[in-house]
């Protein structure tokens, strides 16, 4: 605890979710503290974002509310979702019941590979999945160098890996609805529902509340980013002849194509192409890419 020049006393934070105006922000050992922001970030177009790492004067320590005065310097900031300081993603999808939409999971990795985000792949309900189910999707992902998790959240089989590779960081959660991604985080921290519940008195409107992104403290410096379930997402804004970038299997084989700048579409002699027939390069990833690929030239067509 410091003090302002003002005799306010002040102290750092992480702002766990924003809300109409108003901030949540997580203080170690203390709480969750209900803040504005100080004009002046209005005034400099400066937007506090949930993760950011801030400064806050207390206005009232009894009702645990004050002014977030500073934004610490971002270590990162992502575009969608508009949140900062983002070790890691994590993206969750089922192997069975829901079968997963390998288009989406796709979607989502380019768009995490144009952040420069490094992504774990974790498949739930891996306690009613057939062994050869498992080992298609992890010769499809590791090969991208992907790390790839079989859990089961309904009987505990996994978590213990997905608490080692959480610890210290903070983690971006992300995968569509009815995969297990509350009950994720309900058997990773079993006191998260009194934390949430914490901010839910504090802004009065529990489960009707839109859902925003919001972050979770597991433990100290470790937190969960839990933003809502998607069923689409558009790409990112690149081009078709971007796309293969974003790809990280194609690279060791690109440059020994025949054309500089090949598409990896209908050029001879073509090293991409030639590994996914040799088993090197997953063959449902590169159908997704020409997909893709071909949804990126359509939509070209109509700018």
């Amino acid at each position: 605890m410091q003090h302002s020049p003002h005799g306010l006393e002040y102290m750092t934070g992480k702002i766990m979710k924003g809300i109409a105006g108003f901030y949540y922000v997580h203080v170690e050992g203390r709480g969750i503290y209900e803040c504005k922001a100080k004009g002046i970030f209005r005034k400099e177009g400066i937007k506090p974002l949930v993760g950011d790492d801030v400064e806050l004067d207390v206005l009232d320590e009894a009702k645990m509310c004050g002014n977030i005065r500073s934004i610490l310097q971002r270590k990162s900031a992502l575009v969608r979702p508009a949140v900062a300081n983002v070790d890691q993603a994590l993206v969750l999808f089922a192997i069975v019941k829901p079968n997963p939409n390998f288009n989406l999971l796709d979607r989502f990795l380019i768009r995490m590979e144009q952040q420069k985000l490094p992504t774990i792949i974790c498949f739930n309900k891996e306690d009613i999945a057939s062994p050869e189910e498992k080992e298609a999707l992890r010769r499809a992902y590791e090969t991208c160098g992907y790390q790839v998790l079989f859990i089961s959240v309904l009987e505990n089989k996994g978590l213990d890996q997905v608490r080692e590779l959480l610890a210290g960081k903070t983690t971006t959660l992300a995968g569509p609805s009815g995969v297990g991604k509350s009950s994720l985080i309900n058997q990773l921290s079993p006191g998260t529902q009194m934390e949430t519940g914490e901010i839910s008195e504090k802004i009065k409107r529990g489960r009707h509340t839109t859902r925003h992104s919001e972050i979770i403290a597991l433990r100290d410096s470790t937190y969960i980013m839990d933003t809502p379930g998607f069923t689409s997402l558009e790409l990112p804004q690149i081009t078709k002849e971007e796309l293969g970038w974003y790809y990280p299997e194609f690279r060791e084989h690109e440059p020994f194509c025949k054309f500089r700048g090949c598409a990896h579409i209908s050029e001879p002699d073509c090293k991409v192409k030639a590994a996914v027939e040799e088993g090197k390069i997953s063959r449902m990833r590169y159908e997704n890419y020409m997909a893709l690929y071909r949804e990126l030239k359509e939509n070209r067509r109509y700018l």
